[in-house]
């Protein structure tokens, strides 16, 4: 081979070393795109090393999102995300995926045999709520101008406990609803059922059950609500139905307390909505809402669009949107069946309540809630623990070693109390929960060992601890 002078110089090729390449020697672009395009696997490298410091998600116990999915679910979804999960007439057989996958999850919701359900998927539990808050708004003003009410110089209002989770207020701030919260209380972690009705009135759209309150994992008796609903609506000017945000715990409780009572089995509940990403067991974000019946859907939030050469019904605040996490919720379905849910989800509490065990027997804390409804555990430091740190100083301690541990004041009328939260997932096995418990267990050893400087102690220099 002849070599000349313009070849002093090795230019950047595929047999470049990336850390090689002078793309390493300029700063990433950040607020305005760059002038010339680079080779892919240097652009792959240098975005996968931006997020390598923002931790492993497989430690962060603060999310109920999923974080593991086996490879072929995962090799599934990604040679599907061109899919457009909108377009039913051009993926006919993506739509018959998403149908089965309703049909599925009314049947494990219990929908009556003699009702016509329905229901569509959505970006997330978030939308689904949204979708369901709609229904009963329009529902109630439909129902409210047949009797004369006036509908415009008084505001509707949403009962629901002040666990909520925030997609409520934010359905209530822009749909201008009000929020009329039940405040939870040291004796009642979950809607009080004995209050909830001192909320209701004629311009009240529906109560909202929660199958697995976010701060605590709690279910509300949704049983005793609407027996309580029963009785309220047998002389209401206006009948106050029930939605169920199960999010977390509507694709976990069917399948370890199938006899538990809080569906369509119940008369006064007339819709649910989930999340697929959480204890469904799919990346996010997929979520999933469902009507009783037809009656229930005003149809004016139902159109027909006409898209690509083809006529469809939908109701969505998102139009488009990959398919991917709709293929791959069916794919859970055929791949795990009833039995491999429960097998899972027992196993998921199990972790929880071994858990709640080990840190009860440590001696320090006052368990919030042991993972005996959805496998999440809470805890307190007791009153009397007679230590100097905090539940925020054990979450440092615990990030150093990557997990990610959150502490939390609990909701109005209970934010003087802080508790710590660890949100058990199917990712988190018996093995890691033992490493947990030895990293919890060494933490505090090392924070009651540590030098906490006062406001009023000079700093001699670092001694243990100092924070």
């Amino acid at each position: 081979m002849l070599f000349s002078r313009d070849d002093k110089e090795l230019k950047d090729t595929y047999r470049t070393p990336i850390f090689g390449t002078e793309e390493e020697d300029v700063e990433m672009p950040r607020y305005s795109i760059g002038k010339k395009p680079i080779q892919p696997r240097v652009a792959y490298r240098l975005v996968k090393d931006e997020l390598m410091d923002e931790g492993n998600a497989r430690l962060n116990l603060a999310t109920f999102c999923q974080t593991y999915m086996e490879d072929e679910a995962t090799k599934l979804m990604a040679e599907t995300l061109e899919k457009n999960a909108i377009d039913k007439s051009e993926y006919p057989q993506t739509t018959e995926l998403e149908n089965r996958c309703v049909n599925i999850i009314a049947d494990l919701w219990h929908a009556p045999k003699d009702m016509k359900f329905i229901g569509t998927s959505t970006v997330g539990s978030s939308e689904a709520c949204m979708l369901a808050g709609m229904a009963m708004k329009f529902r109630w003003r439909n129902r409210a101008k047949k009797l004369g009410m006036d509908v415009t110089n008084k505001k509707p209002n949403l009962v629901i406990s002040s666990g909520f989770q925030v997609c409520w207020e934010k359905f209530c701030v822009y749909w201008d609803i009000e929020m009329r919260l039940v405040p939870l209380d040291e004796e009642h972690m979950s809607l009080n059922i004995d209050k909830v009705m001192d909320y209701v009135d004629d311009y009240t759209i529906g109560i909202v059950g929660i199958l697995g309150i976010t701060y605590t994992g709690k279910y509300d008796d949704i049983k005793k609500l609407n027996d309580v609903v029963e009785e309220y609506n047998k002389t209401a000017k206006l009948s106050v139905p029930i939605h169920v945000d199960g999010a977390s715990g509507g694709l976990f409780a069917p399948f370890i307390e199938p006899d538990l009572e809080w569906d369509f089995r119940l008369k006064n509940v007339v819709s649910i909505s989930t999340s697929g990403h959480k204890y469904g067991l799919v990346y996010p974000g997929i979520g999933w809402v469902m009507w009783k019946d037809e009656q229930f859907l005003p149809k004016e939030l139902i159109f027909e669009v006409s898209y690509l050469g083809g006529k469809m019904p939908t109701m969505a605040i998102n139009f488009s949107r990959s398919a991917s996490q709709v293929i791959g919720q069916y794919y859970n379905f055929l791949r795990y069946g009833f039995e491999g849910y429960r097998q899972i989800h027992q196993r998921t509490k199990d972790v929880a309540m071994y858990l709640a065990k080990e840190i009860k027997d440590m001696g320090l804390f006052e368990i919030y809630n042991d993972g005996s409804n959805l496998p999440i555990v809470c805890y307190k430091l007791k009153e009397d623990a007679n230590v100097e740190w905090t539940l925020d100083d054990l979450a440092d301690r615990l990030l150093m070693k990557g997990w990610q541990v959150p502490a939390y004041p609990l909701p109005e009328n209970l934010q003087n109390v802080r508790i710590q939260r660890i949100v058990c997932r199917a990712d988190l096995g018996h093995a890691m929960a033992e490493q947990l418990v030895n990293d919890i267990k060494s933490g505090i050893k090392a924070l009651n060992n540590a030098h906490v400087l006062e406001k009023n102690e000079q700093n001699k220099g670092a001694h243990g601890f100092t924070h």
